[in-house]
C-alpha cells in the first residue's frame, strides 16, 4: 500500500448551473427584426407575405390610441386567466393524488392516457353544445386543454422524487402529511413548474381557437378579422401580442421558480 497522503480534490466548474444572459435573447430578437425590415425594404422579401416591422409598430400605435388594444386584450386575459386557473388547479391536485395513492393511480392514469392525445380544438363544437357559444365554452376549452398536460407533468414529478429522502423522513418518524409537505411537494416542484410552462402555452393556443368562434372582442377574433381582410399588419400585430403574452407568462413562471426553488442553488 502506498504511504502517499491523500490530497484534497477541489470542485471544478459551476455544476452545470446556467448563467443568465438576457442580452443574448434580446439580441436575437433585434437581429431578426432588423433582417426582416431590411429584407422587406430591399425587396427580396415580398410585402404580400411579410409586412415591415416598422408598419406593424405603427399598427400597434394605432391600436393603442384608438383603445382597441385594451378592448381585445382585456377579454383575452380574463378568459386565459380563469380558464387556465381552473385547469391548472384541478390538474395539479389530481396529479398529486395519482402520485400518492395507488387506487387513484390505477383508476385515473388510463383515463388521462385516453383523453391526453385528443386534439382539444376538435372538442370546441362539443363544448359549444354543452356550454353555449358564450364565455362558458371558452373557459371549458382552456381548462380542459391545460388539465391533461398538468396532470401528466405533476404525477411524473411526484414519481421522480428521490425515494431515499422519503425513507429518511419515515426513519425520523415524520408523519405522512409532513413527508408530503416537506419532501414530496418541494422535490416535485421543478417538474410541476416545467409542466406549467407547457400547459400555459397550450392555453394561449386554445384561447385563440376559442375566440375565433363567436367572440366579438379578443386577440383571436382580432386576428381572424385581420386575416379575412388580408391586413397583414394587423394580423402580425395580433401574433406579436400573443408572442409577448407567452414571453410574459414565461417570465412570471421564472420568477416563481427562483422564489420557490432557491434551495437548489
Amino acid at each position: 500500500m502506498s504511504d502517499t497522503p491523500a490530497s484534497e480534490v477541489r470542485f471544478r466548474g459551476g455544476g452545470f448551473a446556467p448563467a443568465s444572459r438576457r442580452w443574448v435573447g434580446a439580441g436575437v430578437f433585434v437581429v431578426l427584426i432588423l433582417v426582416m425590415e431590411w429584407g422587406t425594404r430591399a425587396g427580396w422579401i415580398s410585402a404580400l407575405s411579410l409586412p415591415r416591422p416598422s408598419d406593424v409598430l405603427v399598427t400597434f400605435g394605432e391600436l393603442w390610441q384608438s383603445g382597441l388594444l385594451f378592448k381585445h386584450l382585456g377579454p383575452s386575459l380574463s378568459r386565459l386567466f380563469f380558464g387556465a386557473l381552473i385547469g391548472v388547479s384541478v390538474g395539479i391536485s389530481v396529479g398529486i393524488l395519482i402520485g400518492l395513492f395507488s387506487y387513484i393511480r390505477s383508476g385515473m392514469v388510463p383515463l388521462v392516457a385516453a383523453i391526453f392525445p385528443i386534439p382539444k380544438i376538435a372538442l370546441l363544437p362539443l363544448f359549444v353544445i354543452w356550454f353555449g357559444i358564450g364565455e362558458g365554452s371558452k373557459y371549458a376549452l382552456i381548462a380542459f386543454g391545460t388539465f391533461t398536460p398538468t396532470v401528466v407533468a405533476t404525477y411524473g414529478a411526484v414519481d421522480n422524487v428521490d425515494r431515499s429522502l422519503i425513507r429518511m423522513g419515515q426513519s425520523f418518524g415524520l408523519s405522512w402529511f409532513s413527508i408530503v409537505r416537506k419532501i414530496v411537494l418541494p422535490g416535485a416542484m421543478p417538474g410541476i413548474l416545467s409542466g406549467l410552462r407547457i400547459s400555459l402555452a397550450i392555453a394561449i393556443i386554445l384561447l385563440v381557437a376559442a375566440e375565433m368562434l363567436g367572440a366579438q372582442y379578443g386577440i383571436g377574433a382580432y386576428i381572424l378579422e385581420a386575416g379575412s381582410l388580408y391586413d397583414l399588419e394587423r394580423l402580425f400585430a395580433g401574433v406579436v401580442i400573443l408572442s409577448l403574452l407567452g414571453v410574459l407568462m414565461s417570465a412570471v413562471i421564472g420568477m416563481v421558480e427562483r422564489r420557490l426553488l432557491s434551495w437548489r442553488s
